[in-house]
């Protein structure tokens, strides 16, 4: 069986990395995403160097507002189990990786969500620096 290519052991180790601090000590997830350290872009007028995290459709950008978000979350405990997960290189040498999956927060019921993070080599390291978040809730009306 052949070695899985390097994107896909890059996004694999990324994703276990971080349920596993998720669920066991969230403030260790600050690690994972890059703060503020230059300054605006002046064409577009936004920091392309910070960490973008949007949470069930509340955006977020920088190190210190992910993190307060994070660890705003109501839950005590929760535990995520992967169903799935899907890896990309991308042309400026990132990798996409897409989850799939359920957790436990506290007594509540098990719930789907999706997660969607762009990791790029910063120093040697890799680090978070896009992550989307949804829910698997749905809607069907009465």
């Amino acid at each position: 069986m052949a070695d899985k290519p390097i994107w896909e052991q890059i996004g694999s180790g990324f994703v276990q990395h971080y349920y596993q601090q998720f669920d066991t000590d969230r403030v260790k997830l600050a690690d994972l995403y890059v703060s503020l350290t230059r300054g605006l872009n002046t064409a577009s007028k936004i920091n392309t160097d910070a960490s973008c995290l949007t949470w069930e459709g509340e955006g977020f950008q920088g190190k210190a507002a992910i993190m307060t978000k994070l660890n705003s979350l109501p839950f005590q405990t929760i535990q995520h189990i992967i169903t799935a997960q899907d890896h990309h290189p991308t042309p400026d040498n990132c990798v996409m990786s897409m989850v799939m999956g359920q957790l436990k927060a506290d007594q509540d019921q098990v719930m789907g969500f999706q997660q969607v993070f762009l990791l790029k080599n910063v120093d040697n390291k890799w680090v978070c620096t896009n992550d989307m978040f949804r829910l698997a809730l749905h809607n069907f009306g009465a």
